[in-house]
């Protein structure tokens, strides 16, 4: 594997760094990593975090897997190798904006353990904020706000999350919610918690 120097790349150090971009906004940058199975309310929690961090005055920022997919990583398909170049990728744009003072929320599916992984390790200790959205399979199934399981029972979706393809669940996750008994509003209120708690948002 070549390395920047061997590409004759050097790091361009900016002038405004992060901490004057987090003392102006008044909270720390960090990443907040939604992962769960397709149904499971990742998006809609986090759109729920986001609405009420904005109230507060708090620079957020929604990277949705699916919005990703028609731009950035609308190359990539959904093979093992193919899933781990797009959270590969999504990683390092979530360590940018994580750079720029700016909370970001991350919705996707990220079924591999070692991709969460990898995406937490370029990150600095306590700026990645690992959130596993649980349900299980039978009510994610049953809510398929996209018809996708339906189709993935039909075969017309291969490796299909869940049905055809593997979900590694998070070991140790910062923040643990089961969306089958909470509400989008209780499971945005502990997430919003925890983030106080590990001091990158004020409290109120």
């Amino acid at each position: 594997m070549t390395t920047a120097a061997d590409r004759n790349l050097t790091w361009h150090d900016v002038v405004i760094k992060r901490e004057d971009l987090e003392k102006m906004n008044n909270h720390k940058g960090a990443t907040v990593w939604f992962t769960g199975l397709s149904g499971s309310g990742k998006s809609t929690v986090a759109d729920y975090v986001a609405r009420k961090l904005h109230d507060r005055g708090i620079r957020t920022a929604i990277l949705d897997g699916d919005n990703i997919r028609q731009g950035l990583n609308k190359d990539l398909g959904f093979s093992p190798d193919d899933r781990t170049e797009n959270i590969r990728r999504i990683g390092e744009v979530a360590k940018l904006f994580t750079s720029f003072g700016t909370l970001n929320l991350l919705a996707f599916i990220s079924p591999y353990i070692e991709d969460r992984d990898n995406a937490r390790k370029i990150q600095n200790q306590g700026d990645f904020v690992e959130v596993y959205v649980d349900v299980p399979l039978a009510i994610a199934e049953e809510r398929d706000p996209k018809g996708l399981y339906k189709k993935a029972r039909a075969g017309i979706i291969p490796s299909f999350t869940g049905i055809s393809a593997p979900y590694e669940a998070p070991v140790n996750p910062e923040v643990h919610l089961h969306t089958d008994k909470q509400s989008p509003e209780e499971s945005a209120t502990q997430v919003i918690k925890k983030l106080e708690e590990m001091g990158i948002i004020p409290g109120v």
